[in-house]
């Protein structure tokens, strides 16, 4: 991803997270919410301590930083400490630990970073999409989207009438889902500091395979969504203004500005060409993805873990839709995609069997299937909603039964406990 950035002419992952360590931080709150993740291996009072460190190197910078008039250059203005201390407990794993806490302690200090890394690559895989598929297929997943019922073009106006208070209450939901996914994460690796291990299988796990595997079928099947490709895109033009901040936004380059008054046409569709900078990050939707692996590890948790899971997959679905940045059918082909990563991580985890052999199976057997018929099928859906659309929910359901019934059946039982004859009386 390094090379790939360098190739061209911006900066790449590591890159961008070395300049964080004296730089204003693009991802302030990300990077505390990765010291968080490493504390899990610390005890109470050195949480303390780290917080506390954190914080005051936070406060030197933001002094510095108002003494010489640096600024922040569209950065946040915290955030350094938070890497420092990740760094330093690096350094004291090093040099002051042994043995089974010293592997703990960089372990945790593997998991921060490989958080805030995952981010900076994905970074990285929208500029190499946008850099290497010059046409783009939504087109395609449009006229599909008909067999659904237009959800963004739905959405798109129920979002649009509530006005900036449901605009802002969605964005902030949509922009902190890393941060919720820390809260879940937080809560299923509590007792790390105790058991002084980490559990064979956590949400962050999840989280990272997903930014792993995902960016590779937007190369396969670019799709830039609906605010871009019907619309003007201006209203979220922050969202793709990280490789051109001068750049002005692209309507010549849309179908027409349709989004969300009026609904795409159903004539045959075909490859359109795009500009070189907005990303085709829309197949399948990744932030449903991760909005759904929070949703199924929230299940195991107390009442507020698992209605605020709820809460945020629900939040999720209709930012996604109601900003214009996804179609119906990347929804639930992130859910199927989900779905089959997280099965497959399971079955890794208890060793393969013939259940989650087939779980896998299946569901990469439905996602592919959802990718060619939005490519070679997409008119053919469209003319038969009564029958596509059905088949579309269906297939997604038959996904999420079968992995909730093959997980539950992986569970372990609890025998009742086995009641003592009754003796008989003595004459």
């Amino acid at each position: 991803m390094e090379f790939a950035a360098r190739h061209y002419g911006l900066p790449g992952p590591l890159t961008n997270q070395v300049r964080e360590v004296v730089y204003a931080p693009k991802s302030g709150g990300l990077l505390y919410a990765a010291m968080a993740l490493m504390m899990v291996v610390l005890t109470w009072r050195e949480r303390f301590v780290a917080v506390g460190t954190a914080i005051g190197v936070d406060v030197a910078f933001l002094v510095v930083r108002w003494a010489v008039d640096a600024g922040t250059a569209g950065g946040h203005p915290f955030g350094n400490g938070a890497l420092w201390v990740i760094l330093g407990s690096a350094v004291v794993a090093v040099t002051r630990r042994t043995g089974r806490e010293r592997v703990l302690l960089l372990k945790g200090v593997g998991l921060a970073l490989l958080l805030v890394a995952g981010r900076k690559t994905g970074d990285t895989w929208l500029l190499i999409t946008s850099k290497t598929r010059s046409t783009v297929l939504d087109q395609y997943v449009a006229t599909a989207d008909h067999a659904l019922g237009d959800p963004s073009w739905l959405v798109g106006r129920i979002v649009t009438a509530t006005g900036p208070v449901g605009f802002n209450f969605l964005d902030f939901v949509y922009g902190n889902l890393a941060v919720a996914a820390v809260v879940a994460a937080l809560y299923q690796l509590r007792h790390v500091a105790v058991e002084r291990r980490f559990p064979r299988h956590h949400l962050v796990r999840t989280f990272l395979v997903i930014g792993l595997v995902g960016p590779a079928f937007y190369m396969i099947f670019p799709v830039v969504g609906p605010i871009f490709a019907y619309g003007t895109g201006a209203e979220h033009w922050s969202a793709v203004s990280l490789w051109a901040p001068d750049m002005p936004p692209s309507e010549p380059w849309a179908v027409a500005d349709l989004w969300p008054r009026t609904l795409p046409p159903t004539g045959t569709p075909h490859p359109m060409p795009f500009d070189g900078i907005t990303p085709r990050n829309c197949m399948p939707s990744l932030h449903t993805a991760w909005a759904t692996a929070i949703f199924i590890h929230s299940r195991k948790g107390p009442r507020v873990l698992r209605f605020a899971g709820t809460f945020w997959l629900l939040a999720t679905l209709a930012a996604t839709l109601g900003f214009g940045y996804h179609y119906g059918a990347d929804l639930i082909a992130g859910v199927v995609f989900t779905l089959t990563i997280e099965a497959a991580l399971r079955s890794f985890d208890r060793g393969w069997d013939r259940s989650g052999i087939l779980l896998v199976a299946y569901g990469a057997t439905v996602f592919t299937a959802f990718l060619l018929s939005y490519r070679f099928l997409p008119l053919a859906m469209a003319e038969r909603p009564w029958l596509a659309g059905p088949l579309l929910v269906l297939a997604t359901a038959s996904v999420i039964h079968g992995y909730v019934r093959t997980t539950a059946s992986w569970e372990p039982r609890t025998a009742p406990a086995r009641q003592p004859e009754p003796q008989p009386e003595p004459i």
